[in-house]
């Protein structure tokens, strides 16, 4: 037996020997060749492949794509390897790595190129797969028992937190840093510039405004136009200031429809609408009045702030109820007259 197998792997290394001639075709040499003819199942061994040929006209390898025989599989190819041999002439190298799941001697097919109508084989290659040595032990083995590992926090995190955790902080940081310098400034801007307190109560800035108003002689200058305007906005921010009313977005029917249902202005109303009668027809009716209506419109307006000023607190509230309580009281009555 031993004589037959070395007769066997004799001629098997001269097939491998004579396949490994090249292949050629007028200029063109195409050659496989390997590192060696023996490979472990399962393992990966290189298949080299040189071609030699004119650089004009191109061809194309033919080169199967998942296998170099039945049981021989590519399973990669390396990126092809081209250099210029001489003018006109270049070298192309490519690496097949095979690999074989069958112990067994297989001959592998040949590679081709064609170029110009033309079909060149290349030489056939012998490769015989070993199979992998098998443990003779007749004892079972049984599986290793769980051994305790040390474990750590970070291992009972998820996985994104663990791979990303330095960045899922630092966002955390400079949202957190943000929101406290807006914090930060808007208090301070605030701080500095304090609540808007308009000192001058809305009596006082009523009647300074119609003061103003009516040292301008505006209707002398042949502006009705604009007076009765401004003598309007004066009214309708009074209105605002002092009662909530936002006069003004009203018209002049709304505005009026308010005072009505106001306790305070409910009598002063007939004050207000003699002011906004006159002032819609100068505006919008474009009729110019009488002297006599502009002085008139201004006493109305002045009449009806006056009638609607705030009336202020008694100082001591306690001694006006005891004066009410004492005049309540009945005066004794003298029987001698």
């Amino acid at each position: 037996m031993r004589y037959l197998s070395r007769i066997y792997l004799t001629l098997v290394l001269l097939l491998a020997t004579v396949s490994a001639i090249p292949a050629s075709g007028g200029n063109t040499t195409l050659t496989t060749s390997m590192d060696s003819v023996y490979v472990l199942m399962g393992k990966l061994t290189p298949l080299h492949i040189q071609l030699v040929t004119d650089e004009n006209p191109a061809g194309q390898l033919l080169i199967p794509a998942d296998s170099i025989c039945g049981n021989v599989e590519i399973r990669e190819t390396v990126k092809d390897d081209t250099t210029t041999v001489s003018p006109g002439r270049i070298e192309i190298n490519r690496t097949l790595m095979l690999q074989s799941f069958d112990s067994g001697v297989y001959r592998l097919n040949p590679v081709k190129y064609v170029a110009s109508g033309e079909t060149i084989a290349s030489n056939r290659l012998v490769l015989k797969v070993l199979p992998v040595p098998v443990d003779t032990l007749q004892t079972i083995h049984d599986y290793a028992d769980i051994s305790d590992v040390d474990r750590k926090f970070i291992d009972y995190l998820p996985d994104f937190i663990v791979d990303y955790g330095l960045w899922i902080l630092a966002v955390i940081v400079v949202l957190a840093l943000a929101a406290w310098g807006i914090w930060y400034f808007t208090r301070k801007k605030n701080v500095e510039e304090g609540p808007k307190i308009n000192p001058v109560s809305p009596y006082d800035e009523a009647v300074g405004n119609l003061t103003t108003l009516r040292e301008e002689k505006l209707c002398e200058q042949g502006r009705e136009k604009e007076y009765y305007t401004r003598l309007t906005d004066i009214l309708r921010n009074y209105l605002q200031r002092r009662f909530g009313i936002n006069a003004m977005e009203m018209t002049s029917t709304q505005i009026l429809h308010s005072l009505e249902h106001n306790e305070e202005t409910r009598l002063p109303r007939r004050y207000m609408h003699r002011v906004l009668e006159i002032a819609d027809f100068v505006k919008f009716a474009k009729v110019r009045p009488l002297p006599d209506d502009n002085v008139q419109a201004f006493n109305s307006a002045m009449q009806f702030v006056e009638d609607t000023k705030p009336v202020p607190l008694p100082e001591n509230p306690e001694e006006g109820e005891t004066d009410s309580d004492n005049n309540d009281v009945e005066q004794p009555v003298n029987k001698e007259q």
